[in-house]
């Protein structure tokens, strides 16, 4: 038994990394901003605005967020406009959507 829980264990690196991944989502204002970039990509003011916070607050969490691959940006003029980094982070999304719905029940 105990040769089994270790094969099926990955490496201490990748469980902290993966854990380190996870934590990101643990923060309600981050979740807001990848819930709003998962309907598509945005410009920081259309965030600000949805969320009623200051723009530096905002420029905080999207920092941490692109630090953390899960959003990408581009510059067009003076604007800066966000999206989710790819289809897996809709995919967790939806899935803890998901999971919290089926609590409900």
């Amino acid at each position: 038994m105990e040769q089994i829980r270790e094969a099926s264990l990955p490496p201490d690196e990748k469980v902290v990394d993966i854990a380190s991944f996870f934590k990101v989502f643990g923060d309600p204002t981050r979740l807001k901003i990848l819930f709003l970039l998962e309907a598509g990509e945005l410009p920081v003011s259309a965030i600000v605005d949805a969320l009623g916070m200051q723009q530096s607050a905002i420029s905080q969490q999207l920092k941490l967020l692109k630090a953390s691959r899960l959003v990408r940006w581009r510059k067009e003029g003076r604007n800066i406009f966000y999206r989710l980094d790819d289809d897996h982070i809709a995919r967790i999304l939806s899935l803890g959507s998901e999971h919290y719905e089926e609590t409900l029940n």
